[in-house]
């Protein structure tokens, strides 16, 4: 089914993930401290707050800031935001840091991005983690998901898993807002996610993880984000997504028991659902008054 979207729509389902994506960073994140429970998580109560979110929620709030303000991405905007409003004591990694504070201190994005890994360019899930809120607002223009999640990727990601992790998970979450508009629930997720993306070892992944039928399975073959990697964040996270698409709090319990890098899986699963719970909302630290609709 074809949609198209007006201006205030597509904001609406960006809001929707971006509530969704800091939801499930900030709880998961929680889950790095001492005394968190597990089981009691599973039973349906979760720690009590405020949950504080990390660099995973404050890089996809200056994304969709920029889709309010812009309506699409500029990479030497984005760039610059990302470096001015980048706040160490969020837990960004080093790697990010560094490329970060080299934007900051007037390095081109692409140079400083560029030379990470030895010039490599970085296959880190930072631009997955961050990206679900752009696949929704374009969810009506796949074209236009193509190419904005690229350029929003490799501002900091220029390695091409970095950047197809970005792609898949914007997709993903693209295919998961237009069917919450249409109330049709798609009928292969991942298989819908690969038509859009090119041969790699992400999309090796996700043809794997179409064969999985368990959590336990789908995190021992496809990781859980501990090595820190597209690679090995987003197979995982879409399974996730699309064994839970109708079960926010089922998906991020998921996550959480997998372990691994568990504030980035449960930010990018929970950008994709988006249907954040009021009660965990409000759990959640505020997000920036700079990010206000």
């Amino acid at each position: 089914m074809r949609i198209v979207l007006h201006a205030r729509a597509r904001l609406d389902l960006a809001y929707d993930s971006l509530d969704g994506l800091s939801v499930g960073d900030a709880l998961g994140a929680q889950f790095f401290m001492v005394g968190r429970s597990l089981p009691d998580l599973v039973a349906g109560k979760p720690p009590r707050g405020p949950w504080e979110w990390t660099d995973d929620t404050e890089m996809a709030c200056n994304l969709v800031a920029e889709l309010r303000d812009h309506g699409d991405v500029d990479q030497d905007r984005l760039a610059a935001t990302f470096a001015d409003r980048c706040e160490p004591y969020r837990g960004y990694g080093a790697g990010a840091f560094i490329i970060l504070r080299k934007i900051r201190q007037g390095t081109s994005w692409k140079e400083a991005a560029g030379s990470a890994f030895n010039g490599q360019g970085s296959c880190g899930n930072g631009a997955a983690m961050r990206i679900a809120p752009l696949g929704a607002y374009f969810a009506d223009d796949p074209k236009a998901v193509t190419a904005q999640a690229i350029r929003a990727s490799e501002v900091t990601h220029q390695h091409p898993e970095g950047i197809a992790g970005g792609l898949a998970v914007a997709h993903a979450a693209a295919i998961a807002a237009k069917a919450r508009l249409t109330g049709t629930p798609p009928r292969d997720l991942l298989g819908n996610v690969l038509d859009h993306l090119a041969d790699s070892f992400v999309r090796k992944g996700i043809e794997k993880a179409r064969k999985i039928e368990n959590a336990e399975e789908a995190a021992y073959v496809l990781g859980n984000g501990s090595r820190v990697t597209a690679q090995d964040t987003v197979p995982f996270t879409l399974w996730v997504a699309a064994h839970h698409l109708d079960d926010y709090r089922a998906a991020i319990t998921t996550c959480v028991k997998a372990g691994g890098d568990v504030d980035t899986t449960a930010a990018i699963v929970g950008g994709i659902i988006a249907t954040a719970p009021r009660e965990w909302r409000e759990e959640r630290e505020p997000l920036p008054d700079w990010v206000s609709r």
